[in-house]
């Protein structure tokens, strides 16, 4: 077990992106009520129950190493629960690593993402920097205007339409951040 990815904590403004805590279910069950952030997320959260299992994945993540998911908190609004950032941790010498993310509905527009996103990439870079990390990727459905939006403002350039395949029934897009700051393209990956 690695300590520091057990106890990360990142700042970015007013956000605080900290471990998911028990006393999070009532707000993690509540932004999961949203139907737009239902329809583009596997994970699904309906009740106590489910909430708790999900916490448990992310916990257990962060214990074994393979997965860091902060909770985003604003800090100038008493602590509100506004979001997730997670980051699948980069097997060594893999060199790429996954971001995910999601808002909570009352939160979005406000910059949380892009935000939280640019603290949790400039950690990964720095934490993993031993393991050769050296691009993070941003998958998300290509009907998802808004995420094209965030990663564009995170720093993540377009890379390429994924085809579909199960689970998910889209396209998708794959954005990419390197470590460099430089932007990764589609004409980047060709011969």
């Amino acid at each position: 077990m690695n300590d520091d990815l057990v106890t990360a904590t990142l700042s970015a403004g007013p956000l605080l992106l900290r471990p998911w805590l028990a006393e999070d279910l009532p707000a993690l069950i509540e932004a999961y009520r949203d139907p737009g952030m239902r329809a583009m997320l596997r994970s699904q959260v309906t009740d106590e129950a489910e909430a708790e299992r999900w916490l448990r994945v992310r916990q257990e993540g962060r214990e074994s190493g393979s997965y860091v998911s902060f909770a985003v908190v604003d800090r100038d609004r008493g602590g509100e629960l506004v979001g997730n950032v997670a980051l699948k941790c980069p097997a060594p010498g893999s060199g790429s690593a996954e971001v995910g993310y999601w808002t909570a509905a009352p939160a979005r527009g406000r910059g949380v993402a892009p935000l939280a996103l640019g603290a949790l990439g400039d950690w990964a870079f720095e934490a993993f920097a031993g393991d050769g990390l050296t691009r993070l990727d941003l998958l998300h459905r290509a009907d998802n205007e808004a995420s094209c939006r965030v990663a564009e403002k995170s720093g993540y350039g377009f890379v390429e339409v994924l085809p579909a395949r199960p689970p998910w029934p889209l396209d998708g897009h794959r954005h990419a951040r390197l470590r460099t700051g430089d932007v990764l393209r589609t004409r980047d990956l060709l011969p």
